[in-house]
């Protein structure tokens, strides 16, 4: 998972760290073989833990996942705060200096800018608001896990004891003993979370930038509304009646809902105000009812797409109270972040849950005219809030950065080089739901506790940021869907553009949409629920606003489709389900391969069009049809669109784009097709398709020599798993302790096997399904998962990166969770006493 969008993460460090290369060489191979080696956690025998009130057992499997047996709610989650840091603690306390804007006190000054825009954006003063407002049996868990880090740090006081990378930082000067775990810490992480997943607003810049260099009609072509006279929205039944959202309820058409005309259009905004590539962030979660399936019950599929990284963003778990009671009531098996209490998706021992990306926009930006130390509002000046931020430099000198903030939010333009603004405006401002303290913490620990419908929407209640797509199944038979989540109610406008907030007509309305009136669905008529960040609901029946910037329906109807082929075949199961999630399909290829194979074509690259001829329009490793096609797709935004807009707001690749060509292949003239730097010449539709056709060969034959019949789409479309830290460091034997691979993978961008790749940046994999689950409600037990890496989180470890060609092949291993399956699958078994 990225940390943030906006600015990437290369952790390279200063010109004075080569001064210590030399003797790291030197010293690496003793550093390696007993270091790595020292941080290994203890996995069997008996440790003890003050502060427990009760033995604990933790059972691991041969690819090191726990299975946490107490007899007390603080127990297991003290338990589970000590298994997290014996694997993950260096991840854990990265995130932590990372959330709180503290990265350069590790690294230098090379991570300066983005603990300045951290700070400015205050994610850790949010969670210092927001713990004392969660509920006490949340505080109090929250304090155990900590508790069990810290007992973990109290035992490893060395560098050496704690991992690699504390041993490596000791030798360039940088790190420190690591402080203490709190609450604060945990929940830090998941504003890191919610930044990761939350909507539009690079939509909102892009926009902005494209009005820099065309007029407003042709941006807008570049930004289609979803098809949903194609691809099916999430919920299909339902409307708002009497204020609460009624699944029986006949749709109501609303009135036209006025679009605002964003004041200022960035027309000085210089080209360096771009965002980093997001669009393979996504999702896919279905679940299909028992009427269907050949045990009778409910299955469940989720696989999160998020940035690659190595350790997994995911770490599997089980936690489990040996009785369930009122004090102690979990037994919940799934994937967990390290640094953070509790299980995010995953099943209990009644029901099971997915979550994908709502997408609702809950972010805007808001330009604003400066003067001094007072902003306007409403004809008026008022006090711009300020704050003084020290940034600590590992060999360097403090850093002291003002914060300056408007009622709408901090101001980050002078942080965050994607802000500039222009025009009326001298400052822009953001306004984001996840700068106000929520209650997601105790949306986690009541989503691991229920046990039925009822206790699962009362849980996706509490569930504020990031707005999640919520799939549900239970041991019942029942299925759902909840959209839970703080969406703000707009004054005016759409969201879509950055607004004036001088003149106060933007402003959000001080309560979101109600939770009862977000879209819901109980055991659908379909009899199976697919969630993929499509729309949500036909805004013809719904009238609060979402979003405008949904992803365009493109996975979520080829599961759609799949899973309709499955039913009529016969029961479907685990395995099928599986299936579905390797599927590679293009589901632009219909359409675009049809128009290449019209234009005339001559010379080298009519033998490889051949191949499309007989391709299935699948994307797997061995398929050369499948290099060319995406070698052609690449070449033909970049030849379409680079001309007429600036580089930050260039094609990523993704369908929305396949929605903007599909509709200029009907329109042989537009001006789109014409490459305005050919003053002399206006090309077409198929003059550009020729091009791109031409230099999509010559490219490949460059690369993978000139036997179209040898090509590979495994040879262009890897995944090298990065190192989330030090893996980017700039030193070659650095790196080459932490990274992995490279992996040749299938699929592609909105591919149901969603393997993105930017086609800025050539073939290399920039978004993965980061974990696959299959819960099955007949037999939990038959429930399957992988994760993209392994448990652990050492380098060099057994479990660092073992499941990582297991999941590049599609396979799923046995998740286990009742007592005899875990015991009887261990290989280790620690246990933990007061």
């Amino acid at each position: 998972m990225r940390p943030y969008a906006w600015m990437p993460l290369p952790l390279r460090w200063s010109a004075r760290v080569l001064t210590v290369l030399l003797a790291l060489v030197v010293v690496l191979a003793g550093v390696v073989v007993y270091t790595v080696r020292k941080s290994f956690p203890q996995v069997d025998g008996t440790l003890r833990l003050p502060g427990l009130t009760g033995n604990v057992e933790i059972y691991r499997d041969k690819s090191g996942i726990p299975h946490i047996y107490a007899d007390s709610a603080a127990d297991l989650f003290m338990a589970q705060g000590f298994v997290h840091a014996q694997d993950r603690f260096y991840e854990m306390d990265f995130r932590r200096h990372l959330t709180a804007g503290r990265l350069s006190e590790l690294y230098g000054a090379s991570t300066l800018d983005n603990d300045k825009a951290l700070r400015t954006m205050g994610w850790r003063r949010v969670a210092e608001r927001e713990v004392p407002e969660l509920s006490q049996e949340t505080q109090g868990y929250l304090d155990a896990y900590a508790k069990g880090v810290n007992n973990w740090l109290s035992a490893n006081p060395n560098a050496s004891d704690r991992s690699l990378e504390y041993s490596i930082l000791k030798l360039q000067g940088g790190g420190g003993a690591p402080e203490k775990w709190t609450p604060v810490d945990s929940v830090a992480w998941l504003k890191a979370m919610a930044w990761d997943l939350r909507s539009n607003v690079e939509d909102e810049i892009d926009r902005a930038l494209a009005l820099t260099k065309l007029p407003k009609e042709r941006v807008e072509q570049l930004y289609p509304g979803y098809p949903f006279d194609r691809h099916l929205p999430i919920v299909n039944e339902g409307a708002v009646l009497r204020g609460r959202f009624d699944q029986r309820a006949e749709p109501r058409l609303p009135g036209d809902r006025a679009l605002a005309d964003a004041a200022g259009t960035l027309d000085d905004v210089p080209s360096s105000m771009g965002s980093a590539d997001r669009s393979g962030l996504g999702s896919n979660s279905w679940v299909i009812s028992g009427e269907y399936t050949d045990s009778g019950k409910p299955l469940l599929a989720n696989d999160p797409h998020l940035s690659p990284a190595l350790p997994s963003v995911w770490y599997q778990a089980g936690l489990h109270c040996r009785k369930i009671t009122e004090t102690c009531p979990y037994d919940v098996t799934g994937f967990t972040f390290s640094g953070v209490p509790g299980v995010i998706i995953g099943h209990t021992d009644k029901i099971a849950w997915g979550f994908t990306n709502l997408g609702p926009d809950v972010a805007d930006l808001f330009l604003e005219q400066v003067e001094g130390d007072t902003y306007l509002y409403k004809g008026s000046r008022l006090p711009l809030e300020t704050r003084q931020e020290k940034i600590k430099v590992a060999g360097g000198k403090t850093v002291t950065l003002t914060v300056r903030s408007t009622r709408h939010g901090p101001l980050i333009n002078e942080v965050i080089p994607t802000a500039k603004p222009s025009g009326e405006a001298n400052a822009v401002a953001l306004q984001w739901t996840a700068l106000t303290p929520g209650k997601t913490v105790d949306a986690i620990f009541a989503l691991n506790r229920a046990g039925s419908w009822q206790e699962f929407r009362a849980a996706a209640s509490l569930f504020d940021v990031p707005a999640q797509n919520l799939v549900y199944a239970d041991t019942s038979g029942k299925i759902g869907y909840q959209a839970p989540g703080r969406v703000p109610v707009r004054a005016k406008g759409d969201g879509t553009w950055p607004v004036p907030g001088w003149t106060g007509e933007y402003d959000w309305d001080a309560a979101p949409i109600p939770y009862d009136q977000l879209p819901s669905v109980e055991d659908p008529a379909d009899g199976f629920v697919v969630t993929a960040n499509n729309a949500v609901i036909d805004p013809e029946r719904y009238k609060p606003l979402l979003t405008r910037d949904w992803s365009y329906g493109y996975r979520s109807e080829r599961i759609r489709t799949l899973l309709k082929e499955a039913i009529k075949k016969g029961p479907v199961d685990a395995a099928t389900m599986s299936q579905i999630q390797q599927d590679t399909y293009n589901g632009f290829a219909e359409t675009l391969v049809p128009a290449l194979t019209r234009v005339d074509l001559a010379g080298p690259s009519v033998q490889a069009r051949e191949l499309l001829k007989t391709w299935d329009r699948t994307q797997g490793t061995g398929s050369a049809a499948a290099a060319y096609f995406n070698a052609v797709w690449r070449h033909l935004l970049t030849l379409t669109f680079d001309d007429d807009l600036p580089e930050s707001a260039r094609p990523s690749g993704g369908d929305r784009w396949y929605e903007v060509v599909r509709r200029l292949l009907e329109a042989p003239d537009d001006p789109f097709w014409d490459d305005v730097t050919t003053r002399e010449v206006k090309e077409t539709r198929d003059d550009i398709l020729r091009q791109a056709m031409a230099s999509a060969h010559q490219e490949l034959a460059d690369l993978l020599g000139e036997d179209v019949k040898t090509w590979r789409w495994g040879d262009l479309h890897q995944l090298e798993l990065v190192n989330g830290s030090l893996g980017t460091s700039g030193i070659a034997p650095v790196e080459a302790l932490f990274n992995r691979g490279p992996l040749q993978v299938a699929g592609g961008k909105d591919a149901v096997n969603a393997t993105g790749w930017n086609v800025r940046n050539g073939y290399a994999i920039t978004a993965v399904p980061s974990m696959r689950m299959v819960v099955d409600l007949s037999d939990l037990d038959k429930s399957r998962w992988i994760n993209l890496t392994g448990a652990s989180g050492h380098a060099f470890h057994a479990n660092y990166w073992d499941q990582a060609e297991a999941w590049a092949r599609g396979d799923l291993m046995p998740m286990y969770s009742k007592p005899e399956s875990v015991r009887k699958s261990a290989v280790h078994t620690l246990k933990l006493t007061p």
